[in-house]
């Protein structure tokens, strides 16, 4: 009762008392569910995302400045450095065994049709291995190479977080040893009536909610004890990825040296970019907002901006968010406890009861203020941000929907596209049809090669046959 008396007191003091009707009979798991928000912030997050709605592209815009190791950027105006120095310095920090890898992997697969969490869903082109296992198949090839144990924490959210779990055993963690792998869920907040500000309830005494966004990441590390965890470890940086990306590096000593390169960056954020394929492309991109870096959302940049061109005929806005971070553990606990990022807001149908009748209503349109961080924000908050322009094709290969562009076929093709360059580097013959795809079925695990460097010439065919499928 007195736990009952202290949520009453909180939800009348914010103007949320409907929440909790006199007579309401609760479960532990209810109360819990209502302990866990922070009720005292809600008012003036509701003032500010609710009761006012800001309009129109961020204001002073600019271009983000990136470097590159390409020769080939300093006729684009960007600069260059030295890989084999970047190499050195990142090998040396995954030698010395100071990085942790973090897949954020709250989603669901229901885009793709597919009735499980987003990490299980069968993501290589020939044998249809899940992304988390083409993940961990990563840390065992880096664990190999590097020799030593490599934490793996993984993200996941409420809806999801079981079945996380239960795949990960089913599947005996993939070879991986169970103790280096953390799974914890992110934070939650409740959706919002858009008219008022009310929060919408699933059912009398329970709030409907909604998970706070990948920026909620920072604060859920170090809730979690996953921060803590890491430093005991000597880990100070997080290489931090999300799971819909069967070609993320997760270990790439390039990136991860500018990271640690004190003449570019504070080792407190460090991002990959790659340039739009076209100017509707939707993706965000890196761009100074009144001076501070950040991304700023495809849906938030104006027609003209999305099509301005520089001197070149470039386009101006094209550095593409990769959602690849190198994360410094101590910058993390910075901005998880004094310096939290910024919400945003976005409008959602969520299906709620009715105050009036109690019956429960699925909207037609978008009826909820959901609140949500990211974590690029974190970015503005970073003394030396870094942004490193890599090859998109050997990087990026999302799988988000069903169909066409960021489909399941979309990325098997990018993926063959890939490991067939890597074979015809190592002297393979490789089919390709007139538009330059790959004309076969290619997929080259992580522990065969984590480069073409490390392809064994003496175990590779002649060539490829056209149409033909091949897993390495």
């Amino acid at each position: 009762m007195d736990r009952i008396a202290a949520i009453r007191a909180l939800l009348e003091d914010c103007d949320q008392s409907h929440v909790l009707p006199d007579g309401a009979q609760l479960t532990d798991q209810m109360l819990h569910r209502l302990e866990s928000i922070e009720w005292d912030s809600l008012p003036a997050l509701i003032n500010e995302h609710v009761r006012t709605r800001r309009e129109g592209s961020p204001a002073n815009l600019e271009p983000a400045p990136h470097v590159t190791v390409d020769p080939e950027g300093e006729g684009r105006g960007v600069e260059v450095l030295d890989p084999a120095q970047l190499q050195e310095q990142g090998e040396a920090l995954l030698a010395a065994g100071r990085v942790a890898a973090f897949a954020v992997a709250g989603g669901q697969g229901t885009r793709l049709g597919w009735h499980g969490p987003k990490g299980t869903f069968p993501a290589s082109p020939v044998t249809g291995k899940p992304l988390f296992r083409l993940f961990a198949e990563q840390i065992l090839a880096a664990q190999k190479k590097w020799g030593h144990s490599i934490r793996w924490y993984i993200m996941t959210s409420e809806a999801n977080d079981a079945a996380t779990r239960g795949f990960f055993l089913d599947n005996r963690c993939f070879g991986l040893d169970r103790r280096q792998i953390m799974i914890f869920p992110q934070g939650m907040m409740p959706a919002l009536d858009m008219r008022d500000g009310k929060v919408l309830l699933e059912a009398p005494g329970v709030p409907a909610m909604s998970p706070d966004g990948h920026g909620g990441s920072l604060k859920a590390l170090q809730r979690s004890g996953a921060l803590d965890q890491m430093e005991g470890r000597g880990v100070d940086v997080i290489s931090y990825f999300q799971v819909d990306n069967p070609l993320v590096q997760i270990f790439d000593p390039i990136f991860l040296g500018l990271h640690v390169d004190a003449g570019h960056s504070s080792g407190e954020f460090t991002s990959k970019m790659a340039s739009k394929l076209r100017s509707d492309e939707k993706v965000g991109v890196f761009a100074l907002r009144d001076g501070k870096p950040g991304v700023v959302e495809y849906s938030d940049l104006s027609s003209e901006e999305l099509e301005a061109v520089d001197t070149s005929g470039r386009l101006l806005f094209r550095a593409g968010n990769l959602a690849t971070h190198a994360i410094g553990t101590s910058f993390v606990r910075r901005v998880a406890g004094e310096a939290p990022l910024p919400w945003h807001r976005a409008d959602k149908k969520v299906a709620c009861i009715s105050p009036a009748t109690g019956q429960l209503i699925h909207p037609e349109e978008p009826n909820a203020v959901k609140l949500e961080r990211f974590v690029f924000d974190a970015m503005a908050l970073a003394k030396k941000p870094a942004i490193l322009e890599v090859d998109r094709d050997a990087h990026f290969a999302p799988i988000k929907n069903a169909e066409g562009e960021d489909s399941p076929a979309s990325s098997n093709q990018l993926q063959s596209d890939l490991y067939g360059s890597w074979l015809e580097e190592a002297g393979v013959k490789i089919p390709r049809r007139s538009d330059g795809h790959v004309d076969a079925v290619i997929e080259i695990s992580p522990t065969t090669a984590m480069t073409p460097q490390d392809l064994d010439s003496g175990q590779l065919p002649d060539a490829v046959e056209p149409g033909e499928s091949l897993a390495l």
